[in-house]
């Protein structure tokens, strides 16, 4: 349940979250998923 995300799905829904936040919350998230990308592609390349 944890991979599919249900539990974070649960703990932004039990409060209004502005559409400001939201934004800013998911432009953060598509970030750190980036940096996380790059950081595992540069350790299989070796680099």
């Amino acid at each position: 349940m944890q991979r599919e995300g249900v539990f974070r799905e649960m703990k932004l829904r039990r409060a209004y979250e502005k559409p400001s936040e939201r934004k800013a919350r998911e432009k953060a998230e598509a970030v750190r998923r980036h940096r996380k990308l790059l950081r595992k592609r540069l350790d299989r390349e070796g680099y």
